[in-house]
């Protein structure tokens, strides 16, 4: 089959390599659509400590079931399914306190084992969550990521009313905005210096988008504020904007050996939450559930779709942060 592999930092190739056959417990995908995201140029970039290389990445992903193994009972061929990437062990005390997204022997589709940016791809069973026949598979690889920003509302405990502020309008910001409403926001005004993201946000239900915090009206009193950019002038701008006993969520990802100043009295003084979140929990059916029963608008955020074997172009539109999803599929011209 065709697929990208990285076979180290930085050398970046399309070619063919095996078919994947199915252990016992699991299905074979033929990918219809792979989404890129930051992590993927992580991984390019030899970043990523979780990456095992050579490595095929793609981690958000949809398509259909082709093969099954012996143990397989829950689906079959021809289903369409989107893909919860990660793998947990289930036994470390992370997982056995509920937090396997934080599991100490943490594994995922397309950062440690083969991933989607192929014609084929071999997941454990219980990862696969089934849709509707005929639906859009290239809304279906946005599943994933929306299910990140749910786990993200999962944390914050929002009140009906509530005032909210995020920095960043890429498609984790946009995702982000989406479900402020449905989430008690009164209004959320956006932080974002491309002109024409802070257009598309007004489009999607912002009260309010400006080009950087020393627009924002009023400066500070917000009751939610989110960082979706993991810009470090960012993160210390909003969270100077946080509302007494208000919460600032980090969602972006910043560097590794990033600091961020705050003020350590205010925290305690304004009791104010600062909470981190990591990927996916618990949430991947709801993401399903939202995408596929609801109208979130999220057609509009996939900007590009391009063939497989122009996955470095890809991964170029993606790293010049043009648009905002770009997609690639297996045999589409």
């Amino acid at each position: 089959m065709q697929a990208v592999v990285i076979e180290s930092p930085g050398e970046v190739s399309v070619g063919e390599v095996p078919d994947p056959a199915p252990a016992p417990n699991q299905i074979v995908v033929a990918v219809r659509s792979c989404g890129i995201c930051g992590t993927d140029l992580h991984l390019v970039d030899g970043d990523y400590e979780a990456a095992r290389y050579p490595l095929v990445p793609g981690h958000e992903f949809a398509g259909e079931v082709v093969a099954v193994g012996t143990d397989v009972t829950s689906v079959g061929t021809g289903s369409l399914v989107a893909v919860d990437p990660s793998i947990y062990c289930g036994h470390c005390r992370p997982c056995r306190s509920g937090h396997g997204n934080l599991c100490e022997n943490w594994n995922a589709v397309g950062v440690s084992v083969p991933g989607a940016a192929a014609e084929y791809v071999a997941v454990p069973e219980w990862n696969a969550h089934r849709l509707p026949a005929g639906f859009d598979m290239s809304l279906a690889a946005l599943i994933e990521p929306l299910s990140c920003a749910v786990h993200g509302y999962d944390l914050i405990h929002t009140k009906l009313g509530d005032r909210f502020l995020i920095y960043g309008a890429g498609t984790m910001g946009l995702m982000l905005l989406l479900l402020a409403s449905r989430s008690g926001a009164i209004g959320v005004t956006v932080v974002e210096p491309n002109a024409a993201r802070r257009e598309r946000a007004l489009e999607l239900g912002a009260s309010q988008a400006v080009a950087s915090g020393e627009e924002l009206e009023p400066p500070t009193g917000y009751d939610v504020v989110m960082d979706a950019t993991g810009v470090i002038a960012a993160i210390e701008d909003g969270l100077q904007r946080v509302r007494r006993s208000g919460t600032f969520l980090q969602f972006g990802v910043a560097p590794a050996e990033a600091t961020a100043r705050i003020s350590p009295y205010r925290i305690y003084n304004d009791e104010i939450t600062i909470v981190g979140a990591m990927a996916v929990l618990e949430s991947f059916d709801r993401a399903c559930d939202l995408v596929i029963e609801t109208d979130l608008d999220l057609r509009g955020l996939v900007s590009s779709r391009l063939p497989l074997g122009d996955y470095a172009v890809a991964l170029g539109l993606a790293r010049r942060g043009e648009g905002y999803k770009i997609q690639v599929a297996p045999g589409r011209g």
